[in-house]
């Protein structure tokens, strides 16, 4: 979607029709949490790419020209594994899954529940295990093997108030990511996108008005909230042929993540007021 607070943000579905580096057709591609947010964007752009796209969640999309649609709890290992396995029936592989299903409210971690903090975990941390495991197993057996590409995010390597089980699970993602990618080197790759503060259709949901999203987006030194897209970038990259020598990697798509407090409160190092660059000019 566009970014409410910087036109500058970047556009992907005019730089992926010619064949190239990132060119996916003739790949099957599945993205968990695919129906809306940064998910939704994923899937955009790997259809834009030329890949068979299916998306999972626990509702199917509104739109009707969108992607395959499977419905999936990824915290349930047996519709995990119906899941994979009815992909591989109808499309005869799956090269690329991207871990993007998550996400948790703040809650106060004093009071939080363990029921809450277990559901949490089990969300962001052992489903992107469990949807790993199940893809893994198809792209071994794979002659071209495949990619997996797990969404983390900042929280994971940072302080997060309000969202300590959240962070701690996407933290154990990096791990794994890293983990995974030993065990299962040569044949499947596996790395890590840890995006910032992303502009999805939530953005005033979780940030307020136009101009609270416009304060939050001045504390990032590329003075804008990221887009899906932003994501989705990464993502084809690290699926993609560019990427071959790349796995266990954390990608940060995080817009050089925020300006040092301390500064301020010492009373240097002003933030510059420059506005963002213009976008590049992707026509050649």
């Amino acid at each position: 979607m566009d970014n409410p607070s910087d036109p500058a943000a970047p556009d992907l579905s005019g730089t992926l029709s010619a064949p190239g580096p990132l060119d996916h057709r003739g790949r099957v591609v599945l993205v968990t949490g695919g129906t809306r947010g940064i998910g939704r964007g994923i899937a955009a752009a790997y259809r834009a790419a030329g890949a068979e796209v299916v998306v999972c969640g626990r509702t199917p999309p509104a739109e009707e020209d969108g992607p395959a649609f499977t419905a999936c709890d990824v915290r349930d290992p047996e519709a995990v594994a119906a899941m994979v396995d009815g992909v591989v029936e109808r499309y005869g592989r799956l090269d690329v899954v991207v871990n993007n299903a998550g996400g948790a409210p703040s809650v106060d971690s004093a009071t939080a529940s363990p029921r809450f903090n277990e559901k949490v975990v089990a969300l962001n941390l052992l489903a992107p295990l469990t949807v790993a495991q199940a893809a893994n197993r198809v792209m071994q057996a794979q002659e071209a093997g495949g990619s997996i590409v797990n969404i983390a995010s900042v929280s994971a390597t940072r302080p997060s108030p309000g969202a300590a089980a959240y962070a701690a699970a996407k933290a154990g993602l990096v791990n794994l990511t890293r983990t995974l990618a030993v065990e299962w080197a040569p044949r499947v790759r596996v790395n890590a996108v840890v995006a910032g503060l992303i502009a999805t259709e939530q953005v005033h949901e979780v940030y307020g008005d136009d101009a609270a999203v416009a304060r939050v987006a001045a504390t990032v030194p590329m003075r804008r909230l990221g887009t899906p897209d932003d994501v989705a970038g990464a993502c084809l990259y690290l699926s993609s042929p560019l990427a071959a020598y790349v796995t266990g990697a954390a990608v940060e798509v995080h817009g050089g993540d925020e300006w040092p407090s301390y500064l301020e409160a010492l009373g240097e190092g002003a933030r510059p007021v420059t506005p963002p660059p213009a976008p590049p000019d992707a026509s050649g």
